[in-house]
């Protein structure tokens, strides 16, 4: 026990003074929070370090842990998801979500047949899907912190960046829990179908129950200590359901966030947010050090380099490249359309919480694993600097298919669920 509050103490202090130090630098502290828990696995002095801190008595407690960290992350993520960003550049949104998925997933598709022979594990079909699945991905609560930090929120550029990220994500989440239930040992296909009914009753019958606790006559009522318990249980309960049926709990975390009220609820959405955003600053680092303890750049070799090279190219050019073809055909200016694929190409936690139910569920191995870590924050460093070079000064330029002037973009939050 003493070894375990000691570890604790140090995953805090650890990940909360290098994600102060990546702030100071410009980037979002997540990423200082990821090379926190990077350095402390079996990169650096080949695990001795790991070992003497983390030894096989911790894993699982702190494993524990951080899947609870993780499916409350996966509930602020869909509760910060608004729909209705779309309303008035749905066309827009459209283009650049689709070039943002299908470019990507393309490539990606292409670079994981060529992986086959050397990291493919269990279905061949499996491990293609789900690669082009991970370099598809945006970090929408990182991109939202981005576009706070730099007063971009409330402009055009900022309401489409936000409704893209929001689009690709809900197809990318329900798409990994169709790929996780179809591998599923515990069921199959059938879980597909399970998946399915899940939503549905999420959608039709836990939203309109959410509505009436939380706003009542139109309302927002007051955050009481209950309701508090209620909502956060209800998230807990849903992931136990999906982790039931054999796919992971943040999937059901992440319905249950979808299934919250939007219309009169803003103090008491903005109210779970901070309460539960207080948790997850205690436990996601927790995440960070598993994840990192998983990491061991010392034993990848040239080939290993090589590869990264490709999927490092694959992921920068297949995003960039598949959302400015996607906003340009909607007649989105030049740029900022760049400046949306710029932003669309930050992968940040997202990407690691992908990554870590493709290790969990048996499609990566260890090796793999490491270069697609390295890749997501490779990709999510890059997009502070270059958005700083090519959109200093913003451009709102009212264009078909949705661009709205400055001030007229939703009012969204401004704070990211991955940022407390």
């Amino acid at each position: 026990m003493q070894l375990l509050l000691l570890g604790l103490a140090l995953i805090l202090i650890l990940a909360r003074a290098l994600g102060a130090l990546a702030a100071r630098l410009g980037q979002p502290p997540v990423i200082g929070e990821i090379i926190a828990g990077i350095l402390l696995g079996p990169t650096i002095m080949h695990g001795a370090i790991a070992g003497v801190l983390f030894p096989e008595a911790l894993i699982g407690p702190l494993t524990a842990l951080a899947n609870i960290g993780v499916a409350l992350f996966m509930f602020l993520v869909g509760m910060e998801i608004e729909f209705h960003t779309i309303k008035g550049r749905a066309r827009v949104v459209a283009g650049a979500a689709l070039g943002s998925v299908l470019v990507p997933f393309a490539l990606g598709v292409g670079v994981a047949a060529s992986l086959l022979g050397d990291h493919a594990q269990g279905s061949g079909s499996a491990f293609v899907v789900f690669f082009g699945l991970a370099v598809s991905v945006t970090a929408f609560p990182v991109l939202a912190r981005i576009l706070a930090d730099r007063s971009l929120i409330r402009t055009s550029l900022g309401g489409i960046a936000l409704a893209t990220a929001a689009v690709v994500d809900v197809v990318a989440w329900i798409a990994l829990a169709i790929l996780v239930a179809g591998v599923s040992d515990q069921g199959g296909a059938w879980n597909v179908v399970l998946i399915v009914l899940v939503g549905a009753v999420m959608m039709l019958v836990v939203r309109p129950l959410l509505r009436r606790l939380l706003t009542p006559r139109g309302i927002g009522a007051p955050l009481t200590g209950w309701t508090f318990a209620l909502v956060l249980a209800g998230a807990l309960a849903s992931g136990a359901v999906t982790e039931a049926i054999g796919i992971h709990a943040i999937f059901g975390a992440f319905l249950f966030g979808l299934a919250m009220p939007r219309q009169g609820a803003t103090a008491v959405r903005a109210d779970v947010q901070d309460r539960v955003g207080q948790l997850t600053s205690l436990l996601l680092p927790v995440y960070f050090v598993t994840a990192g303890l998983k990491v061991d750049f010392g034993r990848l070799d040239l080939a290993d380099l090589g590869q990264f090279g490709v999927i490092l190219l694959v992921a920068v050019l297949g995003k960039f490249g598949g959302t400015y073809a996607g906003a340009r055909l909607q007649r989105l200016p030049s740029r900022p359309a760049i400046a949306l694929a710029t932003l669309m190409n930050t992968r940040g936690l997202t990407e690691l919480i992908i990554l870590g139910v493709g290790l969990q569920i048996g499609l990566l191995d260890n090796s793999l694993y490491s270069l697609m870590v390295a890749m997501a924050v490779i990709t999510t460093l890059m997009t502070g600097p270059l958005l700083s070079l090519i959109y200093r000064k913003p451009v709102e330029t009212p264009a078909p298919g949705g661009m709205q002037g400055p001030g007229s973009a939703t009012r969204t939050s401004t704070r990211s669920p991955a940022e407390p």
